[in-house]
């Protein structure tokens, strides 16, 4: 039986919770960052820790493995933080979109670090990138830049976090990894939050639940989609977020992209489907 639809209908129903995470951070107003954050970590722990139990997976994994489990954490939580930032100061699909170039920088750090080879697209597909999120950005010398410049180093910590999840595959259980990652997540924030902590009122409580609800239904989704369907197959509907986040961000705020952050986006989600299509037809026939 052919498990390829079921795996793409799991990649949408988590495309579509994070745009619901991300519509949560940002419905949520006022309240800050960390304290965001805090939020969606907490609930992140609460599942991890219910896995962890019911599988009797080791919590901390092996000694031998403690910097890159603490380097993955500390670079995922920086990504959080950076994109959630963005979330609150971007329009949505532009905040999604520059998260979504996390993938490109997998291929650079698994190059510079894993000394994994590029193939013969990649080169100019990074370049492809490079000029379509500075399209996004609009580089300019005042502090309006800096919520597109949070959402770019968003991508660039869960590349860099990505990179070290590659490495760790084979040497850790993922259920470790996860709670590994909402262990140090919550207890990095909670100093950080009750430094600035802010007592959310009326329906931010269900705004901040939802952050971490929605989070967790995006990430069990995609795991559901990878366990049905190699990645190769199926990645590239991860990019609906950006659709969905759009759609969101017209109908609550009526928020629409300028020109050159459709062009941007155009550039950087044809570059994808082209790496796609080409890692696809790598893996059917072997051809480069």
């Amino acid at each position: 039986m052919d498990n390829k639809p079921k795996a793409v209908l799991f990649m949408l129903i988590s495309a579509i919770a994070f745009a619901l995470m991300q519509t949560m951070v940002k419905l949520a107003g006022d309240i800050p960052t960390f304290e965001k954050v805090l939020f969606r970590n907490l609930v992140s722990l609460i599942i991890a820790v219910n896995v962890i139990l019911k599988t009797k997976t080791p919590m901390f994994g092996k000694k031998e493995n403690q910097k890159y489990l603490l380097g993955r954490s500390l670079l995922g939580l920086g990504g959080v933080v950076f994109y959630f930032y963005a979330i609150n100061n971007l329009i949505m699909a532009d905040a999604a979109m520059l998260n979504k170039l996390s993938p490109f920088f997998v291929t650079i750090f698994a190059y510079v670090f894993l000394k994994e080879k590029l193939s013969k697209i990649q080169i100019p597909a990074l370049l492809f990138v490079f000029i379509g999120s500075l399209l996004i950005i609009k580089p300019q010398f005042s502090f309006d830049i800096i919520p597109a410049l949070s959402g770019l180093l968003s991508a660039i910590c869960a590349g860099a976090a990505y990179t070290l999840v590659r490495l760790l595959k084979n040497k850790e259980n993922p259920s470790t990894i996860v709670f590994y990652f909402s262990f140090v997540s919550v207890i990095a924030m909670i100093p950080l939050t009750i430094l600035n902590f802010q007592m959310p009122v009326g329906s931010q409580w269900l705004y901040l639940i939802g952050t971490g609800v929605f989070a967790a239904i995006g990430q069990y989704g995609l795991t559901f989609a990878y366990k049905y369907a190699p990645a190769a197959e199926i990645s590239i509907y991860n990019y609906t977020t950006i659709i969905f986040a759009a759609i969101m961000g017209f109908i609550v705020w009526g928020e629409l992209p300028d020109g050159l952050s459709i062009l941007g986006s155009i550039i950087i989600i044809a570059t994808a489907i082209t790496m796609f299509l080409y890692q696809n037809r790598i893996n059917r026939d072997g051809s480069f």
